[in-house]
């Protein structure tokens, strides 16, 4: 029997080598788990050996933001935190409030009573804000957004792991890598690869070691015809694309 549990620092948590299945990381899903079921039926997922991460941002803007919660009671399912599940626990601020609500997606936040949304935040906040995963082609970091060019994957863990503010938002917002905003760098230290979501692009993008898996599945309903939901097996093998297209 597989043994999915995770050793957890109070921000990362670390995953060992899976010995009798596949390990799979999704792009962001905001809401779009049909799509997710469907990917896991064409990878032909087995829940039994199988473990599956997420980059983060579960919900917002799709229909079916309400279902996360169901996702991350199952034993076999991880997620990162990520600037969305960040909205949700800056919440209690109106101004952050009336950003979520009104421009990020969070409609679906005034359909819940008070005892969700109490769920709701508890699990979002032990949600750490960065993975790291065993696998037989070297270690996978996944991380909602980026890792800081200048910084080991090491150092910027240790950071993260001490609570630094600035590690942490680099974590869920930064852009800079993709954007070309800052001469990049391969992340350094013990990984071989990183996987992140946060900026939508047309098809998965990869800058120096770091992979961009946030395809936009969600804004198929805003017509985007290449909307598409993306899920990567990265272990047994070094990286086998499955996507699902989100507007056809």
């Amino acid at each position: 029997m597989i043994v999915h549990s995770a050793s957890t620092a109070a921000r990362v948590s670390y995953f060992g080598l899976n010995t009798l299945g596949r390990d799979f990381v999704v792009g962001d899903v905001h809401g779009m788990f049909w799509a997710l079921r469907r990917l896991l039926a064409d990878a032909a997922f087995d829940a039994t050996r199988d473990r599956l991460f997420s980059v983060g941002d579960l919900v917002d803007r799709g229909p079916e933001s309400h279902q996360a919660l169901e996702w991350l009671d199952l034993p076999w399912f991880f997620a990162c935190r990520g600037n969305h599940e960040q909205f949700v626990l800056d919440s209690g601020d109106p101004e952050q409030f009336e950003l979520w609500i009104n421009h990020n997606g969070g409609q679906w936040w005034l359909a819940l009573d008070g005892a969700q949304r109490e769920r709701f935040l508890a699990a979002f906040q032990e949600l750490p804000l960065a993975l790291e995963v065993i696998t037989t082609a070297g270690v996978i970091g996944i991380v909602h957004a980026d890792v800081p060019p200048l910084l080991s994957w090491d150092t910027f863990i240790q950071r993260i792991e001490a609570g630094d503010a600035d590690a942490m938002f680099y974590a869920m917002w930064s852009r800079n890598r993709i954007a070309g905003v800052v001469s990049s760098l391969p992340v350094q230290g013990r990984v071989d690869r990183v996987y992140c979501g946060h900026t939508p692009t047309r098809a998965p993008v990869v800058v120096d070691n770091v992979h961009y898996i946030d395809t936009g599945a969600v804004y198929c309903n805003e017509g985007y015809l290449d909307a598409r939901l993306t899920l990567v097996e990265i272990q047994p093998g070094p990286h086998r694309e499955y996507a699902v297209y989100t507007n056809r």
